[in-house]
């Protein structure tokens, strides 16, 4: 195992109606004043941003409501936040909901902390960000495991850049799992949800480091366990059992643990992050659309890193190693295909993607990224273009709706 450093600070209070804490969480972290950020109308419709308010005003904090976060947060939407919580004298910022309100109540709190700092120089590192406000979670999608990581993800729509940051500042001090909030999400969501939790965790697991076996061994029991409690979520939201299980995989996912000790690579995620900035497609899908064709480009840099997912998490007997870890790709492009998430770029639903489209996405992807990123297999220009060419090849399908 390689030197590593590992902090994963964030209180984790999980269960049933778990959500009447908040205040007392808030007040715990010496918040008077919280801005608390979501979403769309489902947390009010639902009661939940009304049970929240009446723990925070028990608890004697002050609050100012934020909606509107969205899919693929904008720096626009959360550079309004900050105004509005500088105005309202924020001493913490709270979300409530999943990685985009999560990722949103992040930056506010970066932008409030510091209001002599354009919010897009902290995010891209122009400006050190030396302080902010602390943030607390009430999570109401097990997805982006946003709630207990370091990172955030920022679109910037005037240059259509979408960019993550990176910081111990994002890490929420507390973060409240009440599984049975998510018993109401439509089945697209919770497909996207399950598929990100397993993106989390493979962009850590295929790695060249070697002596690595309890990381290794976290992230294989990760990804069945996410794939079982997943299908079982998908047929039946209701199922507390499944979805329990699925709310502590997101947070683990992505809280570091599954790729300690080990090079990261995240290459899926980085090309996604282009098509999700470029068509506004929903972040799991632009992750799925595209791990298949980037696993066929890669896997021969090491097959039998690939061959040791396929048996170990698949179950697949097959002894040479490459035929095992093609077996392994295609099992788990058909596992995201159970869960009618797209495998191709077709399926996406945005048209016709074109050879100067493709181009576009290569180019950007290394603007965006750096060239030469990843670590499984160094990607660049001419290999983001292969990538996203035979992702537009793979042939699409209809799917359910």
């Amino acid at each position: 195992m390689r030197d590593f450093e590992y902090y994963a600070p964030t209180r984790i209070v999980f269960g049933r109606d778990k959500e009447a804490l908040t205040g007392a969480l808030l007040k715990r972290v010496g918040a008077k004043r919280a801005i608390v950020v979501y979403g769309g109308g489902s947390v009010s419709r639902s009661g939940l941003l009304e049970r929240v308010g009446r723990s925070l005003s028990d608890a004697g904090i002050e609050y100012q409501l934020f909606g509107g976060a969205r899919p693929n947060p904008t720096l626009k939407h959360a550079e309004e936040g900050a105004r509005i919580a500088i105005e309202f004298g924020a001493d913490a910022s709270l979300a409530v909901g999943g990685g985009s309100a999560i990722d949103t109540a992040k930056a506010i709190a970066h932008g409030a902390a510091n209001p002599d700092a354009a919010l897009w120089d902290i995010w891209t590192a122009k400006t050190t960000l030396s302080k902010s406000l602390p943030v607390g979670v009430v999570l109401t999608i097990p997805a982006a495991g946003s709630e207990m990581s370091d990172s955030a993800v920022l679109t910037n729509t005037d240059s259509g850049v979408k960019k993550g940051l990176s910081t111990e500042f994002n890490r929420p001090r507390f973060a409240v799992l009440n599984p049975a909030l998510a018993s109401t999400l439509p089945k697209r969501q919770i497909a996207c949800g399950v598929s990100d939790i397993l993106m989390h965790t493979l962009d850590r697991y295929f790695t060249h480091t070697k002596g690595n076996p309890l990381t290794d061994e976290f992230a294989e029991a990760l990804l069945r366990v996410t794939m079982d409690a997943g299908a079982k979520t998908y047929i039946n939201p209701n199922d507390y059992d499944a979805i329990s299980d699925l709310t502590w995989c997101s947070s683990v996912s992505h809280n570091g643990l599954t790729g300690l000790g080990a090079a990261t690579d995240f290459v899926p995620h980085k090309l996604g992050h282009e098509l999700s900035a470029r068509y506004d497609v929903p972040h799991g899908e632009s992750l799925t659309c595209i791990w298949g064709a980037w696993a066929m480009y890669v896997y021969m840099e090491e097959p039998e890193r690939f061959a040791k997912f396929a048996r170990n998490v698949f179950g697949i007997q097959e002894d040479d190693a490459r035929a095992a870890a093609v077996a392994g790709i295609d099992a788990m492009v058909a596992f995201f295909r159970s869960l009618d998430m797209p495998v191709s770029l077709p399926e996406l639903g945005v048209g016709e993607i074109s050879d100067t489209d493709i181009s576009l996405l290569a180019e950007n992807s290394q603007r965006n990224s750096g060239e030469g990123f990843g670590s499984f297999k160094r990607i660049y220009q001419k290999d983001a273009a292969a990538i996203y060419a035979a992702a537009s090849g793979c042939g699409a399908r209809p799917r359910a709706k």
